[in-house]
């Protein structure tokens, strides 16, 4: 008997809530639950998710990144960047950079060549917000490190395309493979993206403005938030553009000019829960583990000195703008996850060094395994050490 889809997807809320539940008992975040769960029941071991099935949850995956970069939009009112200035933009450019600069540089040590320590360290500066932000509403953790948490996951993705674009440029210039407009196109390339996203994602924060005026029932209202978030997703993966920038550009654009916008994170987190955890499930299940031998000294240097250069530009861009100490001891512990912009800048590093390209995908998929692990433990850790998750939410 051949299973249907939607008994698959009573299957995956299931193991979710049962992982959940269990990672719960043992004071872990549930996210980590509905990754092992993914995990065990995924091909890695029971193979009950199978690749072929996985197929048919892509969706999932965008719908849900939409809505986290939409929720976290509207977090980026004028007031909050009046009272903390600069800080997160600082941070999350240090942490990018160094996380990039420590990691080629370690690689160069160990005797890779330029070209794929350049595209590889590029790849470092990559943060997943969507882990994160889930322990954030699970343990309602409130303070400084995770006001500036949710500012910095939302630019880093900016940065990461920036800096994955010149190494990108740099790595094809040394290996001599393309002429002097593609390259000058593939430093353009990132600037272009974070544009594209930026004019998509204000225009339509404009234009949802209109319908919240005239429609102010709950059900209308969660119709018209599905409706823009699925565009601006839709919009995003027809153009070739960053979904998380442009989703996250129009909810921090309707934060800004309409009242209504405090009630849109409300019906988001009413009817998001169920698609989270599938999203997670979804995600653990597409775990390998059988990547993980491949990935040698190269995958230990990365995986060790992203962590490093990570927690060591968080702490340098907090120091720089005299942001709490709280922030500059913990907030880089929340910034290991790896993830969405990571696997998807493979796909073009295979293009752009394709002699390197099976290493680089074996290492940034074992990364994501590892990461996606104790990401969620290391940021309620952090959490709850800057005193940010009150003792009842633990």
């Amino acid at each position: 008997m051949e299973i249907s889809i939607i008994l698959y997807i009573a299957i995956m809320l299931i193991v979710g809530l049962v992982f959940g539940q269990l990672a719960t008992l043992v004071k872990m975040p549930n996210v980590t639950g509905y990754l092992i769960g993914g995990l065990l029941f995924g091909p890695s071991f029971l193979n009950g998710l199978t690749p072929e099935v996985l197929e048919h949850f892509e969706l999932v995956s965008e719908v849900t990144l939409g809505f986290i970069a939409f929720t976290v939009g509207l977090s980026f009112k004028r007031s909050y960047f009046k009272r903390v200035g600069f800080t997160p933009i600082v941070i999350a450019a240090c942490e990018a950079i160094l996380a990039a600069v420590f990691v080629t540089t370690a690689l160069l040590l160990i005797g890779v060549e330029l070209p794929f320590a350049l595209v590889l360290g590029s790849i470092a500066a990559a943060t997943a917000p969507a882990a994160t932000i889930m322990v954030i509403k699970e343990y309602k953790a409130k303070g400084p490190v995770t006001e500036t948490l949710l500012s910095v996951v939302a630019l880093d993705d900016a940065f990461a395309l920036i800096l994955f674009g010149f190494a990108a440029t740099i790595a094809q210039s040394l290996l001599e493979v393309q002429g002097e407009i593609s390259l000058f196109l593939t430093a353009l390339s990132p600037f272009l993206d974070i544009f594209y996203s930026v004019v998509v994602g204000v225009v339509l924060g404009f234009l949802m403005k209109w319908p919240l005026k005239f429609f102010r029932t709950s059900g209308n209202r969660l119709a018209i938030l599905i409706i823009f978030v699925f565009s601006a997703a839709g919009l995003s993966l027809s153009f070739g553009i960053s979904e998380l920038l442009t989703t996250m550009i129009m909810g921090a654009t309707l934060t800004n000019i309409s009242p209504s916008s405090s009630s849109m994170n409300e019906l988001s987190d009413r009817i998001t829960a169920p698609i989270y955890l599938m999203f997670f499930v979804i995600a653990g299940a597409q775990l390998n583990l059988a990547v993980v031998p491949s990935v040698g000294l190269i995958g230990i240097v990365y995986i060790t000195v992203r962590v490093i250069g990570k927690i060591s530009g968080v702490y340098i861009g907090a120091k720089l703008t005299h942001a709490p100490e709280t922030v500059a001891n913990y907030l880089g512990a929340t910034l290991i996850p790896q993830g969405g912009v990571a696997i998807g800048l493979i796909a073009v590093a295979q293009t752009i060094v394709p002699m390197y390209g099976p290493q680089i995908r074996a290492v940034v998929l074992s990364a994501t395994l590892i990461y996606g692990l104790i990401g969620p433990i290391a940021t309620k850790i952090a959490l709850t050490r800057a005193r940010e998750i009150s003792p009842e939410n633990e």
